[in-house]
């Protein structure tokens, strides 16, 4: 099991399996290899230039009928940090080189929640290996297969207390060292953060790996969410084609809608 775990190599393909992949791209394929950081970079530095306008606003004086939709916008941008981690796990948001392409990864889910790349890595090729079984670490206990019931076991077995602590004196640092509101650390960095693990989870595991009434049908135990591409993109950047995405695990998330519409 340990050998299993730590044998990270066979979930990078060979340089050959990697270029295979981007074969039906229309783009050449020395653009295709940059293609995955020029979005990982876009994503990044919209949720960070966002943020950073969102923490230094005056509340008081932002319409209501505007805060919902920063909030949103915030959100959507968090959801996309991890999509970046998650697309990094399968060696593609720098194909060309894997340790720049680890590194992007490890940057996009540690400024999501201060989470442990390598850890994060191990725990998503057992989610590979064994979809929706007891080796599962996305997978429901057998106890509490509601959404909620599903949702707090599923974060219990990806946090642990340093993440909090480090959480909290993050949270500290920028509200009494920097000066940043606490109003709007909450509005707009805590509350998106939570909301996109709802959505990431809601979309891309609870509806994509519940068991059918029929039983599972596939041996990747997945479906995919009946969504036109614009909605895929818009609820989870087409982490809900989920089924696709484990049928073809080295192909960009923006590479899935084709797959999906075949």
């Amino acid at each position: 099991m340990t050998t299993e775990v730590t044998n990270l190599s066979a979930f990078n393909n060979s340089s050959k399996s990697r270029e295979a992949n981007f074969s039906g791209l229309s783009i050449s394929r020395s653009i295709a290899n940059f293609y995955g950081i020029i979005i990982a970079a876009v994503i990044l530095s919209l949720w960070a230039i966002n943020l950073g306008i969102l923490l230094s606003i005056d509340i008081r004086k932002l319409q209501f009928l505007w805060l919902i939709p920063a909030i949103f916008w915030q959100t959507f941008l968090y959801a996309g940090l991890f999509i970046t981690a998650h697309d990094a796990m399968h060696g593609v948001v720098f194909p060309a080189n894997l340790k720049i392409n680890h590194s992007l990864g490890a940057i996009a889910v540690f400024l999501y929640g201060l989470f442990d790349y390598k850890d994060l890595l191990k725990k998503h090729w057992l989610h590979h290996r064994y979809p929706a079984t007891e080796l599962d670490p996305d997978y429901h206990d057998r106890v509490h297969k509601s959404f909620f019931g599903w949702y707090f076991h599923f974060m219990k077995g990806y946090s642990n207390w340093k993440q909090l602590l480090g959480l909290a004196l993050v949270f500290l640092l920028l509200a009494e060292g920097l000066h940043i509101a606490k109003i709007n650390l909450v509005l707009f960095w805590i509350v998106p953060s939570l909301l996109s693990s709802l959505q990431l989870f809601y979309f891309g595991t609870y509806l994509t790996h519940r068991e059918p009434k029929e039983g599972y049908t596939n041996q990747h135990r997945a479906t995919s969410n009946n969504l036109s591409p614009f909605w895929s993109f818009i609820t989870c950047y087409h982490f809900g084609y989920h089924k696709e995405h484990h049928d073809h695990p080295h192909l960009p998330w923006w590479k899935l809608p084709e797959v999906y519409q075949k």
